[in-house]
C-alpha cells in the first residue's frame, strides 16, 4: 500500500496518521450518539485526546513549517474548545 498519493514528485493526499485517525473517529462518534450521554462524552474525549496528541506530533517533528503551524493551530484549538466547555 503506498502512503501517500504525489504528481510530479509533489505530496497532494496522505493517510492520515494514528493520532489523527483516532480523532476522527471520535468526532464521527460524538455526531452519531445521543448528546449528554457516556458514549458521547468518551467519543469527545478520544477525539481531544487524538486531536491533541496529533497536534503535538506536527509541531515538535513536523516534517515542513506548514505542518508545525497546523500542529500549534491544533493545539490552540482543543486548548480553547477545552477552556469553553470548562466553564
Amino acid at each position: 500500500m503506498k502512503e501517500d498519493l504525489r504528481i510530479r514528485g509533489y505530496t497532494v493526499g496522505q493517510f492520515p496518521n494514528p493520532p489523527l485517525v483516532f480523532a476522527i473517529v471520535g468526532l464521527v462518534a460524538g455526531w452519531i450518539l445521543s448528546s449528554g450521554s457516556t458514549a458521547h462524552a468518551f467519543a469527545r474525549a478520544v477525539f481531544y485526546v487524538g486531536l491533541a496528541v496529533w497536534a503535538w506530533l506536527e509541531l515538535s517533528d513536523g516534517v515542513n513549517g506548514f505542518r508545525r503551524v497546523l500542529g500549534a493551530l491544533g493545539l490552540v484549538f482543543v486548548l480553547v474548545s477545552l477552556t469553553g466547555d470548562l466553564d
